[in-house]
């Protein structure tokens, strides 16, 4: 028999992931406490996912309440929990009407189905090519995995969905050139975070809108990373003079609970039928109540303009750092990226030993999401730890 979490882990759970040498227990704030005892400065937020920190009151108070009435109401039923959340997405955002998902992926599998029912019903069979582009990072179901442009993660499971087209990311010209006639949808993420923390420019996104609507395509941000106030604003697309006709979010909106939604405006909703899709657990009542805490919170301009300081704060002490590896320090709001020239799994393995937890965005970017709700002594500690871990670094 095994006797410890890592032990267990190995013989029983399929080995899809590299983990870390440790089991996270408990959670407070900014901090987590593995099974040992040893507490670390989380600065990868569940990969975006809390934005109100670990264990935070409200949440907790609010699946509580929810549980003990209803735990689970299947769609074939009204709810109140899903109703008022889906108000208030639309109430803050551009859209008309939400479909409800259990995580980003299939979120954005919802969006891809959206989008050839909106072509086929709109201009007739054949148009259903779909534009992503180079870095972009939509999820690995067999869609969104299509959409992904990921020698590793596609190889082994191929073939995929077909009529996917790649361009490459901010290049206004060759986006122009690969939107055309047989084009349904656009995919784009206004800031790339696994592809390394790159934001789309403001004339890269105004072209894709441009020719979405010379098209007929639709088009469809993915704000499942950079969305629910992770740049700053509660949406990344408010960076920008751009919506979308269709968005997808996700990690933050449960507050840590799995909830995915595809935003859609009225003229997509309206080609979708009863019974073109579905989900057994999609909006329940208890995800739908802590997301409401969550989207409550996040955009209240207060909360908005902390992370936007913090965020400022963030990049200001980065810059500070003199270390010889790093190339570049970019990003939006608390979504920031250091781009090294040496691989950073050492960095994040170093981080472990030092109590703080980083991730990474391809071999070469430290990438850090910390909670939203992080203060200035929580970056000067993690700034000055890092700083350290750098100068054990070999040049």
């Amino acid at each position: 028999m095994s006797n410890t979490i890592q032990e267990k882990t190995a013989r029983y759970i399929v080995n899809t992931y590299p983990r870390a040498p440790f089991a996270l227990v408990q959670g407070q704030g900014m901090t987590v406490t593995d099974s040992d005892g040893k507490q670390y400065l989380d600065f990868g937020a569940g990969i975006s996912v809390n934005a109100l920190g670990h264990a935070d009151p409200e949440i907790i108070a609010a699946v509580t309440e929810q549980i003990a009435q209803v735990s689970h109401v299947c769609n074939l039923y009204h709810s109140a929990p899903q109703a008022d959340l889906a108000e208030m997405l639309c109430t803050l955002s551009f859209a008309d009407k939400v479909y409800f998902a259990n995580s980003g992926t299939e979120a954005v599998e919802a969006a891809i189905k959206f989008s050839r029912k909106y072509a086929r019903t709109t201009y007739g069979p054949g148009k259903t090519e779909i534009v992503a582009f180079t870095g972009a990072f939509h999820g690995r179901t067999a869609g969104a995995l299509a959409l992904t442009p990921r020698e590793k993660f596609q190889a082994p499971f191929r073939p995929l969905m077909p009529d996917v087209r790649f361009a490459p990311f901010n290049d206004v010209e060759a986006a122009r050139r690969m939107i055309g006639p047989e084009t349904c949808a656009v995919f784009v993420e206004p800031v790339q975070g696994e592809g390394g923390i790159y934001a789309a420019t403001p004339d890269f996104l105004e072209s894709l809108r441009e020719a979405c609507d010379r098209f007929g395509a639709l088009l469809v941000f993915d704000e499942i990373q950079c969305g629910m106030g992770r740049t700053g604003w509660l949406w990344a697309y408010e960076h920008f003079a751009v919506e979308p006709d269709m968005m997808t979010v996700a990690k933050a909106l449960g507050g840590g609970l799995p909830i995915g939604v595809t935003l859609v405006t009225e003229a997509v909703a309206e080609v979708m039928q009863l019974g073109d899709h579905g989900s057994t657990f999609a909006g329940g009542p208890v995800v739908c109540r802590a997301a409401e805490v969550v989207l409550k919170r996040v955009s209240d301009p207060g909360f908005l303009a902390h992370v936007r300081d913090m965020g400022v704060l963030l990049m200001e002490r980065l810059e500070e750092l003199h270390s010889p590896h790093i190339q570049e320090v970019r990003g939006l709001g608390l979504m920031v990226g250091v781009e090294l020239d040496i691989e950073v799994a050492p960095l994040i393995q170093a981080g472990f030993e030092h109590g703080v937890l980083m991730l990474n965005a391809g071999t070469k970017v430290l990438r850090l999401l910390p909670p939203l709700i992080v203060e200035a002594s929580h970056i000067d500690r993690f700034v000055n730890t890092l700083d350290q871990i750098l100068s054990e670094t070999p040049a």
